[in-house]
């Protein structure tokens, strides 16, 4: 893909960008990738060597604990971008999350060693990860909020809610043991609330997919 494609695309997906000068450096350095559903981006312990500027599709972002369940922080989708990737790259750190293509997704990754000259140089790029520092923030703070005071089924059924808007779709592709890792529950609890949730009338189950229907 060349410049002047990237060019438009950074216009479409990411207004607040505004300076063309950094416009025409990102559609210089950064680079098109392609994901397929399920493929791991990012892995634990890694280093991040690009930053990645979401295109098309969602990424999921979890969090493994010591004993090894993982639990989900957040959905990243067009037009977002992973503020825990600006602090393992700037920092040089390895990686304490992992991110998977929820869906095919396409991204833009920058180097790594443009982050700092950037801030300095362009507010509006400033101002973009300052944002989505604030952004993810709010989202691992609604995460223990929910763990904390929320019980199963509405922590259940705010994932999916969070899902569909992250997909732009009701019909959800997931099993019963994918929903579970994320939440960090049983398999068994899962799918009785996911049948509760049935009985409801508020979604309807189907093979390895869940439709919304509220």
């Amino acid at each position: 893909m060349n410049d002047s494609s990237i060019l438009s695309l950074l216009k479409d997906y990411f207004p607040q960008i505004a300076e063309r000068a950094l416009q025409e450096e990102i559609a210089k350095v950064g680079k098109i990738y392609h994901f397929k559903a399920h493929e791991t981006i990012m892995d634990f312990g890694s280093y991040v060597r690009l930053v990645p500027m979401v295109l098309k599709g969602s990424i999921r972002v979890v969090r493994e604990s010591e004993d090894g369940k993982e639990i989900l922080l957040y959905f990243l989708s067009a037009g977002d971008t992973c503020s825990m990737s600006f602090t393992c790259c700037m920092m040089n750190k390895q990686s304490i999350i992992r991110t998977i293509a929820e869906e095919d997704t396409t991204l833009i990754g920058i180097p790594i060693q443009y982050m700092d000259e950037w801030m300095r140089r362009f507010q509006s790029w400033k101002n973009f990860v300052m944002l989505s520092y604030d952004q993810r923030m709010l989202e691992l703070v609604k995460v223990i909020d929910s763990i904390a005071f929320n019980q199963m089924d509405r922590r259940l059924w705010e994932y999916l809610q969070k899902k569909a808007k992250a997909t732009q779709s009701k019909t959800l592709h997931a099993t019963h043991q994918e929903i579970a890792n994320d939440l960090n529950a049983s398999r068994e609890a899962i799918s009785r609330l996911l049948k509760q949730l049935e009985k409801m009338g508020n979604i309807q189950l189907g093979r390895n997919q869940i439709h919304l229907l509220s």
